[in-house]
């Protein structure tokens, strides 16, 4: 099997839930082909940034030299993994993959995107819109949009600030650290008023897929009448294959 990096800490609870998610997918992979206890399970490190110093270095959108400062502390972090001896990398976050394009610069090692995997579940599903929830830097990028348009769908168009910044403190003040009681109605009642019939909904913070904790592991799922996307599940099932190929 590939060593897997994980570069994780933003936040600390999605880092649990990908090695969770990655540990207990290869459990399956070997139980169903009939390998006996223990099971085997696929090498990784975890490189942990400080969340706290990221978000204080985010950069102004369209500004690339205002991003300097959040690039190098991730891509600090990915050679750490590489220098570990992983095969390939995962950022076990959305936010810092609208910056992937310069923090990979000078990394050797793949750098499995999140947003690739995401938009190939999202075609799956047969849905030809999609409506973007995230952090203010994925909600004001056109990342998912564009890799999306690849796949025939079209995203929401960009959000009132006013709305992009509820969504940013929803992520802060109800889901930090996982997701409070208030957290998944808060976040039902937005998708309300946002997404038309038929939307595929990507939950495209880590945090956000707290909220349906019976379906953390599903890539796709229907809830409160609403088609979700999980975005960390479908990057956790890319580098599961990518892992297991090794």
């Amino acid at each position: 099997m590939k060593k897997i990096g994980i570069l994780g800490g933003v936040g600390w609870a999605s880092t649990v839930d990908y090695y969770r998610a990655i540990a207990q997918g290869a459990g399956q992979y070997f139980a169903e082909r009939g390998h006996g206890s223990p099971l085997p399970v696929p090498p990784m490190t975890i490189e942990s940034v400080t969340q706290a110093k990221t978000r204080a270095l985010r950069g102004v959108a369209g500004d690339e030299g205002s991003w300097a400062g959040f690039d190098v502390v991730f891509r600090e972090a990915l050679l750490t993994l590489e220098r570990a001896g992983c095969d390939f990398g995962i950022i076990a976050s959305n936010t810092p993959h609208a910056r992937l394009h310069a923090i990979r610069q000078g990394v050797s090692m793949p750098i499995l995107s999140i947003f690739d995997a995401t938009a190939r579940v999202t075609a799956a599903t047969g849905a030809s819109k999609a409506l973007v929830l995230g952090t203010t830097v994925t909600m004001q990028a056109t990342d998912y949009a564009d890799q999306l348009a690849q796949e025939g769908i079209t995203a929401n168009d960009r959000l009132p600030a006013a709305e992009i910044a509820e969504m940013q403190a929803m992520i802060d003040s109800e889901f930090y650290g996982g997701a409070s009681a208030a957290a998944r109605n808060r976040l039902l009642t937005y998708c309300n008023r946002h997404a038309e019939p038929g939307t595929a909904i990507l939950l495209a913070c880590t945090e956000l897929p707290l909220a349906f904790p019976d379906h953390l592991d599903d890539p796709v799922f229907e809830a409160d009448r609403h088609l979700f996307v999980n975005p960390s599940a479908a990057h956790v099932a890319a580098a599961l294959k990518e892992a297991l190929q090794g």
